[in-house]
């Protein structure tokens, strides 16, 4: 109630002069011969004078509120001048530190858990590439033993390949800020990506074939281009047939990557690049994390690649255009 009157301070002041003022009005227009005129005058002058000092103490509110580019900063009414405007500022005030605190907050806690995130993430890679090594050294003397020293040293591959899924994930939290754009000779870099996954290509029993000209130069960050074209091949080898053959090629700026396997269900294609979406395939062997596939979505969309993804007839091709990136 205090804030209403306060607000409306200034009508009542208003009214309270022109009670004052009202019996000197009436006898200096007197000499009219209607009232009717006089009625109208006084009502509009008073309506009159009470707009322009609404106006005059709220015009900066008006402007405040007529903008269109408004920033954090504008939260802030300028300079309040009714007592209504100065208490509606104080509570934005009040408001965005609340928010501001409640975002720092946020951001301290999501720190902390990325810091720890990543510091366990590394601290496991430690033992288990000291268990590959073990696997490695050991003396095997029968066929079993040998198998299951394969089979630890599977598991540890797996192991590791998750570990640094997990931490590329977490490193493209800060993508944007990360990004050193540069020319790429793009067979160089498939041909890099090609051999690091040489064994897993010999363990699967699948070849890699490149069709690629020396000449295609690209912009491109060099680091997060490689993520995407691992996981891409990586996914391709996993799901290839034994004894098949993975074409990797270069046509009208788009670069192709298609393998033969198993077909991903058309109403799966769409949502292959989902966090954590794993798929039929995905659940019933257990190997996929639903991870890859959304890096690769979040890296090229942010590098400003076109890609494609097409599976029919045994037959999956991934494709990723690179006409708006290429060194004129």
């Amino acid at each position: 109630m205090k804030l209403f009157f306060k607000d409306h301070m200034s009508i009542i002041i208003l009214y309270g002069i022109s009670f004052l003022l009202l019996p000197w009005m009436i006898q200096a227009l007197d000499d009219l011969t209607s009232h009717y005129f006089y009625f109208i005058f006084l009502v509009s002058f008073l309506f009159i004078l009470w707009l322009v000092g609404r106006y005059y103490r709220r015009r900066q509110l008006y402007t405040h509120l007529e903008k269109d580019d408004l920033s954090k900063d504008d939260l802030h009414l300028y300079e309040p001048q009714a007592s209504i405007e100065q208490a509606y500022s104080e509570k934005l005030r009040q408001m965005q530190y609340l928010h501001l605190t409640q975002q720092q907050q946020l951001e301290e806690q999501a720190e902390e858990k990325h810091l720890v995130l990543s510091h366990f993430a590394h601290q496991m890679k430690t033992p288990l590439s000291v268990i590959q090594l073990l696997t490695q050294s050991a003396s095997i003397k029968t066929s079993n033993e040998l198998q299951q020293w394969q089979t630890i040293s599977k598991e540890c591959d797996k192991l590791t390949f998750t570990l640094n899924q997990l931490l590329t994930y977490e490193r493209s939290s800060n993508l944007v800020t990360d990004l050193k754009i540069e020319p790429i000779v793009l067979k160089e870099l498939v041909k890099e990506v090609v051999n690091d996954l040489k064994d897993y290509f010999i363990t699967k029993e699948v070849f890699p074939k490149l069709t690629l000209a020396e000449d295609p130069l690209i912009y491109s960050d060099r680091k997060w281009l490689k993520v995407v074209l691992y996981q891409v091949l990586n996914n391709a080898v996993k799901y290839s047939e034994v004894a098949s053959t993975i074409h990797i090629y270069y046509d009208n700026d788009i670069l192709h990557i298609d393998n033969r396997g198993e077909t991903i269900p058309t109403s799966e294609i769409s949502r292959v690049f989902d966090l954590f979406y794993t798929g039929k395939k995905g659940r019933t062997n257990g190997e996929a994390t639903g991870i890859g596939l959304f890096l690769v979505k979040k890296v090229l969309t942010i590098l400003g690649h076109p890609f494609t993804l097409q599976s029919s007839y045994d037959h999956t091709m991934f494709s990723i255009n690179f006409s708006s990136s290429l060194k004129k």
